[in-house]
């Protein structure tokens, strides 16, 4: 029993409440995990890429998870000053990762290309499992996952080339196969 009460005791803050490195380890253990589950619903694995949308959407999830498991968890962590640096952190947090995603500040032609390429991926997965017995709906839905396939296919040609050759000259445009 003395090991025990040893072992919780290394958990627990100067003031007698949870240990905030703890918090902190899940706060952040569960905004890598949420990263990582928006990524479920892509069709094929190789529409997975790093998304920094995604990763501003996890920033502002798990900031809205700190404050709120702090909140729900108040009478275990003693320290008030702390207490207060989170809820504020978390806050600014959260807006800066609203702010991120909504103005899209930091993504560029590829970055743009790797967060569309999942989703559109989304769009085969649910076209194609959906349960539909309408045939305009299900006529529909395969339009809808053909098209996303050939965007898809195309963002990874940009993406190759622009690694490889940088930007296209200006004036170059997207032209559809037999289109204008």
């Amino acid at each position: 029993m003395a090991h025990r009460n040893s072992v919780h005791q290394t958990d627990t803050d100067r003031s007698g409440g949870m240990g905030y490195g703890r918090f902190f380890a899940m706060i952040a253990t569960s905004t890598v995990v949420m990263y990582g589950l928006m990524y479920l619903n892509t069709y094929a694995m190789d529409h997975i890429f790093f998304s920094q949308t995604r990763a501003w959407m996890a920033l502002y999830m798990g900031a809205s998870m700190a404050i709120v498991m702090l909140a729900f968890m108040l009478g275990m962590y003693a320290n008030k000053a702390m207490n207060t640096a989170i809820f504020i952190g978390a806050a600014l947090a959260f807006a800066l990762g609203v702010w991120l995603v909504r103005s899209q500040e930091t993504v560029e032609d590829i970055a743009w290309m790797k967060a569309m390429i999942p989703h559109h991926s989304i769009a085969i997965l649910t076209s194609e499992r959906a349960e539909l017995s309408d045939p305009r709906v299900a006529a529909l839905a395969q339009a809808i996952a053909d098209v996303q396939r050939e965007e898809i296919a195309e963002m990874k040609r940009y993406i190759a080339d622009i690694e490889a050759n940088g930007d296209a000259p200006a004036g170059t445009e997207r032209q559809k196969e037999g289109g204008s």
